[in-house]
C-alpha cells in the first residue's frame, strides 16, 4: 500500500481555504482533512470532532509535554495544533492529508518533513480579503481590524510555499487545488507503490 502524501495549506483569515477544503473532499476519494485541537470557544455551527477537538489551556499543554502535537501555534490568543498520531496513522494508510493551518505551523512541519506540499490560498486584493471578513458577519469591526493586521504578517510568509493560489473565483481555484492534489497521485513512485509489476505487464514476457 502506498504511502500517503500530506499537503499544508495555509491563508490569511477570510482567503476562502476552509471553503475550498471541504469542497475538495466532496469530490476527490481517499482524502482527508486533519481535525485540530483548539483551546479556543467553538462557534455556533461547530461540533467537537467534526470541525475541531476542543480542549482546556490544560489539556493543550499536556499535549505538547506528551509530544503528541506535530505541530501547534497561538493564534488570535488561541492555540492550535494537529495530532501526531492521527496523521501518521492516515497517511500509512495511504490516505492523502491535508493539514489545515497557519504558517507558524506550516514551518514546523517543514522543519521535521521535507516530503510535505505546502499550498497557499492568497485572496486578489486587500480590499477583497476584508470584503470577505465583513460578509461572512462573524466577528466585530475590532476584530477585522486585527485580522488585517494578521493578514500582513501572514502573507509575508507566502514566500516559503511551494504553490499559490489567488482566489478571485471560487470554481477556478478549486479546480486549480484539486488539480495540484490529483497531480501528486500520478508520481511514478506513487503508480508503483500501487501496482509494483505495471510495466513488467505490459511489456509482455521479454
Amino acid at each position: 500500500m502506498p504511502y500517503g502524501q500530506l499537503f499544508v495549506i495555509s491563508a490569511p483569515s477570510g482567503a476562502g481555504k476552509t471553503s475550498l477544503i471541504q469542497a475538495a473532499l466532496k469530490t476527490i476519494a481517499n482524502l482527508a482533512v486533519s481535525i485540530s485541537h483548539t483551546t479556543r470557544s467553538p462557534r455556533l455551527s461547530e461540533k467537537d470532532g467534526r470541525d475541531y477537538h476542543f480542549v482546556s489551556d490544560f489539556e493543550f499543554e499536556k499535549l505538547i509535554e506528551s509530544k503528541a502535537l506535530f505541530e501547534h501555534a497561538k493564534v488570535f490568543n488561541n492555540h492550535y495544533g494537529t495530532s501526531r498520531k492521527a496523521v501518521e496513522e492516515k497517511l500509512a494508510a495511504g490516505i492523502d492529508v491535508i493539514l489545515e493551518i497557519d504558517w507558524q505551523g506550516a514551518a514546523q512541519v517543514r522543519q521535521k518533513t521535507s516530503e510535505a506540499v505546502s499550498i497557499f490560498i492568497l485572496p486578489p486584493t486587500r480590499e477583497a480579503l476584508r470584503e470577505r471578513l465583513v460578509e461572512r458577519n462573524q466577528d466585530d469591526s475590532f476584530v477585522i481590524d486585527a485580522r488585517m493586521d494578521e493578514a500582513d504578517e501572514t502573507i509575508s510568509q507566502a514566500a516559503h510555499f511551494d504553490y499559490w493560489i489567488i482566489n478571485d473565483d471560487f470554481e477556478t481555484t478549486l479546480d486549480h487545488l484539486k488539480s495540484i492534489i490529483m497531480s501528486f497521485r500520478q508520481r511514478r513512485s506513487r503508480i508503483q507503490s500501487n501496482n509494483p509489476l505495471f510495466l513488467e505487464n505490459l511489456r509482455g514476457k521479454q
